[in-house]
């Protein structure tokens, strides 16, 4: 009597879904969509600089045009996702920004590109804010670092894998078509997306099973009967909020330690193969090689940092620790990015690279503090104020170390990306100090 009572409960024990992965999965296309329509220009640089008579100036001013303005809207995005939902801003925002990827084909001349990269720029600024809104939601806290890790590994797979492809593509068919191609990728995804996305609360796939096990681990799960124009009357744009993103000292000091981890990886995505052609003048083709090596390493680490620190929060070990010494370890290993400076070698050069940027992997699940410290209803703003910060270094970074290498030394360069890691460490050491999980 008791086996097939036993039984019988067995058979009704309602086994969790795993729809989150499928949610993980769908950020990850929309992060390496993002990159590839960042790093698209690059590509086409050379080509179309000479199709539309573009000088050297005017495509510094084209490159930079994207990060001016992403900076300045993190803000505003962070406080649009808190309001409208991921769902709706991403859907949106992958589609504009793949519109004006697309019409690039057609530019005709300075003025229309520069004005299609400030658009690429604005929509894809919610981007961070909107994937780390989405992980807090699907993900319980013992799984979020995981997930941030997997989503944020994403750009180096763009970066490290994509680009190449794309190479191809122009060298083939011409940059027309590689915006073409790339825009449509994107305006496609963006009807997928909207189709196939909700929030927990929201989701036909997800059971209650698995809805509790994201509630009952911390996920940031809105009750579905929660009244619309409640939820929104509590997302009502308050300055006292922001003066409270930018007074809280623990946020202050995740958002130094996010300029000094993004200029690490802005160094490399802007500076590094000058600095293996015309520093330590290796041959174009061979600097392509040895540049995707660092890539590649960093892919390592954050899938790496994303699952120790997990590990660490399921074998006990207190979440400051467990969310810290990866961020804190990876920054130090990007110190060692100074030992470029003593060497001619160049395998020896790239074990520098790939050691220091292995590191800025490992330091890349630093969303996951955002979701810790910020109030909930305020995570998409925090998430918006954090992003601002790194996006800084997209801006600064690339002009100071211009500025530093015009005497044709790249040797004080290397040094200052190696001191912005040790004050980036020193900074979640003793400003962020004791984590303890905001309600």
């Amino acid at each position: 009597m008791n086996i097939n009572n036993n039984y019988k409960t067995n058979l009704t024990e309602e086994k969790p879904t795993r729809v989150r992965y499928l949610v993980l999965a769908l950020i990850f296309i929309n992060i390496v969509i993002n990159y590839m329509d960042r790093s698209n220009i690059s590509v086409a640089a050379s080509h179309m600089s000479k199709d539309l008579k573009l000088s050297t100036v005017q495509m510094g001013l084209i490159f930079s045009a994207f990060g001016w303005v992403y900076a300045a809207l993190q803000i505003p995005s962070g406080y649009l996702v808190d309001r409208f939902k991921p769902r709706v801003v991403y859907a949106c925002s992958l589609f504009i920004w793949s519109l004006a990827t697309l019409l690039q084909s057609i530019v005709g001349g300075f003025g229309s590109l520069l004005g299609l990269r400030l658009s690429i720029g604005c929509f894809e600024a919610p981007v961070m804010p909107a994937s780390n809104k989405v992980a807090s939601s699907w993900f319980p806290t013992n799984e979020r670092a995981s997930a941030i890790a997997i989503y944020s590994s994403a750009q180096f797979v763009g970066l490290a894998f994509v680009s190449p492809l794309l190479f191809i593509l122009e060298d083939k068919l011409g940059w027309k078509f590689l915006f073409i191609l790339t825009g449509l990728v994107g305006i496609a995804w963006s009807i997928v997306w909207y189709a196939l996305y909700r929030d927990p609360s929201k989701s036909k796939r997800i059971n209650n099973a698995e809805l509790n096990y994201i509630k009952e681990g911390g996920g940031i799960v809105e009750d579905e009967d929660v009244d619309n124009s409640t939820a929104k009357e509590k997302s009502q744009f308050k300055f006292s909020d922001l003066k409270m993103m930018f007074s809280n000292r623990k946020l202050i000091g995740i958002y130094i330690g996010q300029f000094t981890i993004s200029s690490t990886f802005w160094f490399f995505l802007t500076w590094f193969p000058t600095y293996l052609v015309e520093y330590r003048h290796l041959s174009f083709i061979k600097s392509g090689f040895v540049s995707s090596v660092p890539y590649l390493a960093a892919f390592c680490g954050v899938l790496v940092s994303g699952f120790v620190s997990d590990k660490l929060i399921k074998k006990g070990v207190s979440m400051g620790v467990a969310r810290k010494t990866p961020i804190i370890i990876g920054l130090l290993l990007t110190t060692t990015i100074i030992g470029a400076n003593f060497v001619d070698s160049t395998p020896l050069i790239v074990m520098f690279m790939a050691i220091a940027f292995f590191g800025n992997g490992l330091a890349t699940i630093t969303w996951i503090f955002v979701s810790l410290l910020a109030p909930k209803n305020l995570v998409g703003l925090a998430g918006g104020v954090f992003n601002c910060t790194g996006a800084l270094s997209s801006i600064v970074i690339p002009i100071v170390i211009g500025i530093i290498v015009s005497g044709g030394n790249f040797t004080p360069a290397i040094a200052l990306i190696g001191i912005l890691a040790l004050i980036g460490a020193l900074s979640y050491i003793f400003i962020v100090g004791k984590i303890e999980e905001n309600n």
